[in-house]
């Protein structure tokens, strides 16, 4: 049997399963939308990475609000999944970093999670997996995204995520989320350069010229685990783990700044305490 027609059988069976057998109206209605656009049910399984069991909450996720007019039935918009698929993909993400950064303090945790959550990142990756071509929305909503608007893809990537986790749970999520935000980790981090802030610092309070040194390498090829420490002449101030060379070091560069930050914070902190004494 053909690829091609193994694809339209599976087509098929999606408009025969959540529309004839499918009892609730608003179902049919959205179906028959979809269908009406020719929509790839199929694809948007494969977006998805699994099967769906409940899909009245996956079709609610691609209702743009705009959209809502045009429907007879009492549908409601995406808006409520994606402040759901919000806090989802935040703690996803948290929880990922957490693990896979043991050396990371919490302040470049947090900003590093916000950096991978933010609005473009979240619209740039709806845009990769063509997300928009799956959704409904008014002509006037389809040209905002076709002009760059990010609000509409960011929001759709959020209420995606939301419908996922109450579909499937957090393991389908966690596995998208994998896929489509934490392969961007050292992306973020490269675009975040705290080598060059470290250098800069060291330089303006003549600490040197910081070298770093990959002191283990681990894991299989297709798995390889690097872990970097960062000196300033022979005083190591940071380590960092990551899956390449390169993200390795950055994280050891912020591990770095964010001790001698602290350091300095604290000195201040004292002569502070000392001069307030003396004054007494």
């Amino acid at each position: 049997m053909s690829r091609k027609l193994l694809t339209w059988l599976r087509s098929r069976w999606h408009i025969l399963r959540w529309s004839y057998i499918s009892r609730d109206v608003r179902v049919k209605e959205i179906v028959y939308c979809l269908r009406q656009r020719k929509f790839d049910f199929v694809g948007f399984e494969l977006l998805l990475g699994y099967s769906p069991r409940y899909v009245p909450v996956l079709f609610q996720a691609i209702v743009h609000r705009s959209y809502l007019q045009f429907l007879t039935q009492d549908h409601e918009s995406n808006e409520r999944l994606e402040f759901l698929g919000d806090a989802v993909l935040n703690f996803i993400v948290a929880e990922q970093l957490y693990e896979m950064f043991p050396e990371m303090e919490e302040g470049y945790l947090t900003k590093l999670r916000s950096r991978l959550v933010n609005r473009r990142i979240l619209a740039q990756q709806a845009r990769t997996i063509n997300l928009s071509q799956y959704l409904l929305l008014s002509a006037s909503a389809a040209h905002s995204i076709g002009t760059g608007s990010d609000s509409i893809l960011a929001d759709a990537f959020e209420a995606l995520i939301g419908a996922m986790y109450l579909d499937g749970g957090l393991r389908v999520v966690r596995e998208f989320v994998k896929r489509h935000i934490l392969t961007l980790t050292e992306q973020v981090l490269t675009d975040n350069n705290y080598k060059s802030a470290l250098l800069e610092y060291a330089q303006a309070h003549d600490l040197g010229i910081p070298h770093y040194t990959v002191t283990k390498e681990e894991g299989p090829e297709h798995d390889r685990r690097f872990t970097v420490e960062v000196y300033l002449g022979s005083q190591s101030y940071g380590t960092g783990n990551g899956r390449s060379k390169k993200e390795a070091e950055q994280l050891a560069a912020a591990h770095a700044l964010d001790k001698l930050l602290h350091n300095n914070e604290k000195g201040i902190s004292e002569r502070k305490s000392e001069h307030h004494d003396m004054a007494k």
